[in-house]
């Protein structure tokens, strides 16, 4: 969703996104640092064994 934007592109992007994430929710699919780290929480999948995907959520609210 964001491969194709500049470093300052994508910081008008989750600008953009976090103003509008008070009334909607979003579904991001990135590998960008800058979009994953404006976010509320990640959610990772991994395959522990072969066949076998695993979700690993990294809720960051519950930091604050």
């Amino acid at each position: 969703m964001d491969a194709p934007l500049d470093d300052a592109n994508v910081g008008k992007f989750t600008n953009m996104i976090r103003k509008f994430s008070d009334n909607s929710q979003f579904i991001i699919v990135t590998h960008n640092k800058q979009t994953m780290a404006s976010v509320d929480v990640i959610y990772g999948v991994t395959m522990q064994e072969p066949g076998v995907s695993k979700l690993v959520p990294v809720d960051f609210r519950s930091l604050n």
